[in-house]
């Protein structure tokens, strides 16, 4: 039961650590109604119908929308969103992107200056950003992690590091997870191993392999000990603590990959990202991923780090997903949260791994380009100054044993999972054997969340879970408000099914 849900909240620009926003809250038992923070910013663009009509003849058809009728979205401040007529709670941060918080006034004051001195030159010349932001950025990463390069997005990333393992090894297979999302790229998209996701292209799946997802709470084993979570799967589990035996049959699987699929002893290279995004924030059992990495390693290949969702301090214990794996890889990859939204991604690896781009010339005219790099450095000086890495610890497990009591409150509620805030919460049709929700009844309870105000993301194969992965410096109210809109919504939707049942 919550104690405390929210009637109006109020979230303004961000002028120092989250705790410092002005928040109203008043004591509810019922429906917590949509909060409204002051009266939305005066929108003086084209009208709703206009940009409809605009999207439909211009825009190619692929670009779709969340939502019945789609948001028109004008304005954004700190965790909040704006369209004409109300505010929003964002806890999906334009795609686990926006990090510190929408139109952080240090970030755009960064931006700003930039723009008023230097856009662009390319790499043909050195300017100082590049350098600054470099330097900061490698201070964040352990071992021999040293060395970057700077592109424009995951996808990039993902498809250079691919590059990187293939040269570096002299080996061409790579290994990726089954349920895993590493880009939409021709080049990626064969590692992403999504059906939603994927176009029938030739070559795509060349030299690509999908291992077993590791998935505790769907996949074949696993269940209450094996994740690394504030909050286990209710499903049963013979592990002890300290041993996960799901870990020891899902690593029997990946060993199968190596002893009948790749040439023996010659592997490129394994992705993995640290708890998957787009496919649900699925967490991994525990202790597989330090496992994989050294039978990749044992078979000349490289171990690469997706940490486009996971870094920055979002999953709260670390400042990247896979310090929580006990590893340090061969390549990093990173964006999203890297740019608070700006276009920026980049690769990091070691000087000795780096070298093997020197054979050709390969060049990227806007990796690493002024704009973005002011925007960079900024990002982690307000990841630092505001705490948002503890923040995000703290907050998120808030959030997460909160979650817990809603699963276990409501039958439509079948998992929690996730740290930091980097969350899921798998919406199923019966509890028993996780058969998930069907899409008509997953949208019934989102669009009721998205009218009572608060935004949450949509994945997993089937669609079926609540992305939480909002700007790091929402608070406790923000949670409190996020979390009463659940309960809400969950109840009520289990109340006309129960009406529809008697029918």
């Amino acid at each position: 039961m919550l104690l405390m849900t929210l009637r109006t909240l109020s979230v303004r620009a961000l002028s120092g650590p989250a705790g410092n926003r002005t928040l109203t809250t008043q004591p509810i038992t019922q429906h917590p109604e949509s909060h409204k923070p002051q009266d939305p910013p005066a929108y003086n663009g084209q009208s709703y119908e206009e940009v409809v009509k605009l999207r439909k003849q211009y825009l190619t058809p692929n670009v779709t929308s969340y939502y019945k009728k789609p948001l028109l979205i004008h304005k954004g401040s700190g965790a909040q969103l704006f369209d004409q007529e109300k505010s929003y709670l964002d806890m999906f941060g334009g795609i686990v992107t926006v990090s510190v918080g929408h139109c952080h006034p240090k970030v755009n004051a960064a931006l700003e200056e930039q723009l008023r001195t230097l856009w662009h030159t390319t790499n043909i010349y050195m300017h100082p950003k590049l350098h600054e932001y470099a330097e900061k950025l490698v201070a964040k990463l352990p071992g021999e992690l040293k060395n970057v390069y700077f592109v424009n997005s995951g996808s990039e990333a993902n498809d250079l590091a691919m590059m990187i393992a293939r040269l570096y090894t002299g080996n061409q297979d790579i290994i990726s997870f089954r349920n895993a999302y590493h880009g939409a790229s021709p080049y990626t998209m064969g590692l992403t191993a999504h059906s939603t996701w994927r176009y029938p292209l030739a070559g795509v799946n060349n030299g690509i392999h999908h291992a077993m997802n590791p998935d505790p709470y769907t996949g074949i084993w696993g269940g209450k000990h094996c994740r690394d979570s504030p909050v286990q799967t209710t499903r049963s589990c013979d592990c002890q603590e300290g041993q996960c035996k799901a870990t020891d049959m899902y690593y029997e699987q990946l060993e199968q990959i190596f002893k009948y699929s790749l040439p023996r002893g010659k592997v490129a290279g394994m992705f993995a990202e640290s708890i998957q995004g787009v496919g649900g924030s699925v967490q991994y059992t525990k202790g597989y991923i330090k496992r994989a990495a050294e039978l990749v390693r044992a078979n000349g290949g490289l171990f690469i780090a997706d940490e486009v969702q996971s870094g920055f301090g979002r999953t709260g214990e670390h400042y990247w997903g896979f310090e929580g794996h006990d590893i340090v890889p061969d390549i990093v990859t990173m964006a999203k949260g890297i740019g608070n939204g700006f276009p920026l991604g980049a690769v990091v690896t070691s000087r000795k791994v780096a070298e093997v781009l020197s054979q050709a010339l390969h060049f990227n005219t806007f990796g690493g380009n002024p704009l973005a790099c002011a925007v960079g450095i900024a990002v982690l000086d307000v990841i630092d100054e505001e705490e948002l890495q503890k923040n995000s610890l703290e907050v998120g497990t808030y959030f997460l044993k909160g979650l817990e009591r809603l699963r276990d409150k409501h039958d439509v509620i079948g998992d929690v999972r996730g740290k930091g805030l980097m969350i899921g919460v798998e919406l199923v049709a019966d509890k028993e054997t996780r058969q998930h929700l069907s899409a008509p009844h997953f949208v019934d309870i989102w669009e009721m969340c998205k009218d009572m105000g608060v935004l949450f993301g949509r994945g997993g194969l089937n669609a079926n879970v609540l992305r939480v992965k909002p700007p790091m410096c929402i608070n406790r109210t923000d949670a409190d408000y996020a979390l009463a809109v659940i309960d809400y919504c969950c109840d009520q939707y289990m109340k006309k099914r129960k009406r529809g049942s008697r029918r």
